[in-house]
């Protein structure tokens, strides 16, 4: 199990990066049920998580994430990760600003075989509204 989930790591991170919404799709498990701290809703199954793919990407479509740690234990994976991008979509009713932004977050999956079953995505919102302008920097 490790080395499928260290590939499913792998995979999920060159999708994003490949701006791949199928690949993606394909690394979710049917019955995926996922959490994102950006998202009105959750995501079911593997179209939903594909719909909020292309959403991000048409915010931010020249998206590009970094991963900067994981940690995998029984059939957890932790993503710690670094997404830096250009606002040029509506992203949460806020329309584009042309800002660059640098967004932090970590992933948290639940795996089961080769897919992911669960996914909770939490990330710097705040910063991110800092990063357009409808926030006030941090002193």
């Amino acid at each position: 199990m490790p080395g499928t989930k260290r590939q499913l790591v792998t995979d999920v991170i060159a999708a994003w990066n490949d701006h791949n919404l199928e690949r993606l799709a394909g690394l979710y498990a049917p019955d995926y049920e996922g959490v994102d701290v950006g998202q009105a809703n959750p995501q079911h199954g593997p179209e939903e998580a594909r719909l909020s793919m292309a959403n991000y990407l048409l915010a931010f479509p020249d998206l590009h994430f970094t991963l900067d740690s994981t940690i995998m234990e029984d059939n957890h994976v932790a993503l710690a990760w670094t997404a830096r991008g250009t606002h040029q979509g509506k992203l949460m009713h806020i329309p584009p600003t042309g800002h660059s932004i640098e967004m932090r977050g970590v992933s948290l999956f639940t795996v089961k075989g080769d897919k992911i079953t669960r996914g909770l995505h939490i990330w710097d919102v705040a910063g991110f509204l800092r990063a357009v302008g409808l926030l006030p920097e941090l002193e």
